[in-house]
């Protein structure tokens, strides 16, 4: 039987760290094909962003046609965007399509240096968030695309249903980048609230919104559910980051 494929749409890290060759790497140890589409290559570090270089929106389409041609992927990953015009080339390709799709709304790489312009945030809101079976901003991410600021308690919620109200499917907020003695990443689809947490560990490792949001497409892509497929990569990510404290 062959092995259930993902088409990743996401920038390049130099690095190794993030992007496409951790977004490859989930994939591969999940058991799942990848099929990739560049959105901008970047030369980065741990610390910082040095330069980034956009693709143009016309050769993001072609990959896009290349990708979903054939045998179609079973589930749909979004990374770095970059500009207006590739979210545009995004969602013109996968608008119609009963694919479901996790979209990591990335606004700025953890070691600093924007990675979507403020105009291509308007365009993912307005035309790919309706696309989105799932949207997974961390709590900056939720607080910059809503306008509510930190999420906690109460405003975790508020956020969610603004998120969801553009039409984003799903939402899940992630909270690695909050205090306390749990990471809890919390999961609103409509049915309620699901919290998923960890032990929170000492040390953090870059690529860990990759690692996720890759990780629940590859479960959807095999079957499982949104909730299952949620709670399966929370676990994964959870011993990938584990394993690099060892």
């Amino acid at each position: 039987m062959r092995a259930p494929g993902i088409l990743i749409i996401a920038g390049t890290d130099s690095s190794g760290g993030a992007g496409l060759s951790r977004d490859i790497a989930v994939a591969r140890d999940l058991g799942v094909r990848a099929r990739c589409v560049v959105t901008a290559v970047t030369a980065q570090t741990d610390r910082a962003v040095d330069q980034s270089l956009t693709m143009p929106a016309d050769i993001v389409a072609a990959q896009l046609k290349t990708g979903l041609a054939g045998d179609p992927p079973q589930a749909v990953k979004i990374g770095m965007l970059a500009t207006a015009e590739i979210v545009m080339a995004v969602a013109a390709a996968l608008s119609g399509r009963n694919i479901p799709v996790v979209l990591d709304p990335v606004l700025a790489a953890s070691s600093g240096g924007a990675l979507l312009t403020p105009e291509g945030a308007a365009a993912m809101i307005e035309h790919l968030f309706p696309l989105c079976a799932l949207v997974t901003p961390n709590l900056s991410e939720a607080a910059a695309l809503t306008g509510l600021g930190d999420g906690t308690g109460n405003r975790l919620q508020q956020q969610a249903d603004r998120i969801r109200g553009f039409g984003a499917g799903a939402v899940l907020i992630k909270g690695g980048h909050g205090q306390g003695r749990l990471a809890t990443d919390t999961l609103f689809d409509g049915h309620g609230r699901l919290p998923l947490s960890a032990p929170r560990l000492a040390g953090g490792r870059r690529g860990t919104g990759c690692t996720l949001s890759t990780a629940i497409a590859c479960f959807l892509a095999s079957g499982k559910d949104l909730r299952q497929s949620c709670d399966a990569a929370k676990r994964f990510t959870h011993r990938w980051v584990a394993a690099a404290a060892v």
